[in-house]
């Protein structure tokens, strides 16, 4: 994976993390969780040495399919230490049987179910397992609604690091078999990914584990954040004009957003921006409400189970950078029942032959919805991002 066109001999041009609520920088070379400051306690954001003036094609020539292409701009120092399975460029579609329904507009899937363990969760997990291999890290351990608990078990026993999955007992049973295979330790929680969330920080704080919880960890949002720079890529550097995105811890909507600024950092897109969507749950839709109000942060809301088990989030930890890019975005906010995810799922299914999990479908209601209220305007570029495969959620939706 060495550098096609090097700007220095540097596999990663990290420079330290630092907080985007108060701007305090952490060494890098450190373990790091969220912010020092007891007054912030911020999830952490990695800044790099950007240089200008790179050409974008020769830059990635030959580079290989995968999130790694873009390494200068990701965390890990040492290749040899990449926990890799394949993860990212995943394809970006056309719709076939749903273009009728589009109207006026032409919508793109990007499809993440393609990704190893089935979901977009491959590439957080894969980047958080990577670095903390680099760090000397030998127990992680997460809360997961689902998909993350499967990809930490598998690049955990890939990297040969233990791994202790928390996961609420409502969740379909495939889910739970994934991680056993892979021989991580299961601990099934009667309630939300909020209750197991607390158990599993005890039993860290207990055994010192690392925790790699959604944004209480700064390297799961730079394997999100690729999606960004495919993105961006596969649209030949022009952005779509709307990008709908199924929003429970929200590290790849903020992953995204930061992607799109580091883009024109190296002058590589410009200053236009897609409007960010959010689209949730009604039983967990903290930031639509937050958002239609104009506040900053997001209330607690879990009103029960949810066929999309990854937007069963009841507040966000990092509900202020969520918010923050929908607002800069000029973006938008809203929840899907479960009734129309359902009918989504089978309606994709039977005439685009992608069976996508409940939270992507979410995003082909909302596309309509907001279409038909002019908020998605006549011959906008939209693009809809399905992050996992429908396989894993038959228990919900047959």
């Amino acid at each position: 994976m060495a550098s096609a066109y090097p700007y220095n001999n540097k596999f990663s041009w990290l420079k330290h993390l630092r907080c985007p609520q108060c701007g305090l920088v952490h060494n890098a070379a450190n373990v790091n969780t969220v912010c020092e400051n007891a007054d912030c306690r911020s999830t952490l954001f990695a800044e790099y040495d950007l240089p200008t003036g790179l050409n974008r094609e020769q830059f990635l020539a030959g580079r290989p399919a995968s999130m790694w292409r873009y390494h200068e701009f990701l965390p890990v120092a040492d290749p040899s230490n990449v926990v890799s399975l394949g993860e990212g460029f995943t394809p970006l579609l056309t719709l076939a049987g749903l273009s009728i329904e589009a109207l006026n507009n032409q919508v793109f899937w990007k499809d993440e179910s393609g990704n190893p363990t089935g979901s977009f969760k491959a590439r957080g997990i894969g980047m958080a397992v990577s670095k903390a291999k680099e760090l000397g890290i030998a127990h992680i351990v997460t809360p997961t609604a689902g998909n993350a608990g499967g990809a930490l078990a598998a690049y955990c026993a890939r990297a040969g690091i233990r791994a202790s999955v928390y996961m609420p007992q409502l969740t379909p049973k495939v889910f739970k078999d994934e991680c056993r295979l892979y021989g991580a330790d299961l601990v099934e929680v009667d309630g939300n990914i909020a209750d197991c969330g607390k158990l599993a920080n005890d039993h860290a704080l207990q055994n010192g584990w690392f925790q790699v919880s959604t944004l209480k960890e700064p390297y799961r949002l730079e394997g999100k954040k690729t999606m960004g720079y495919e993105i961006a890529e596969q649209f030949n550097w022009q952005l779509p004009d709307v990008i709908f995105y199924p929003t429970g811890g929200g590290t790849g909507l903020i992953g995204i957003w930061k992607a799109f600024k580091e883009l024109e950092q190296l002058g590589w897109i410009g200053k236009e921006r897609p409007r960010m969507v959010a689209v949730q749950s009604i039983s967990c839709d903290g930031i639509v409400t937050a958002f239609h109000n104009g506040d900053l942060t997001s209330e607690f809301k879990d009103a029960g189970f949810t066929i999309a088990n990854g937007l069963r989030v009841p507040k966000p930890y990092a509900d202020k950078q969520i918010l923050k890019a929908l607002y800069e975005s000029n973006g938008n906010a809203i929840a899907i029942d479960d009734a129309e995810m359902n009918a989504a799922v089978k309606h994709i299914a039977n005439t685009e032959g992608m069976l996508i999990a409940p939270e992507g479908a979410a995003l082909w209601v909302a596309f309509k919805k907001l279409s038909a209220s002019g908020w998605v305007k006549p011959g906008e570029r939209v693009l809809l991002l399905n992050t996992g495969s429908g396989y894993k959620y038959l228990e919900n939706i047959v």
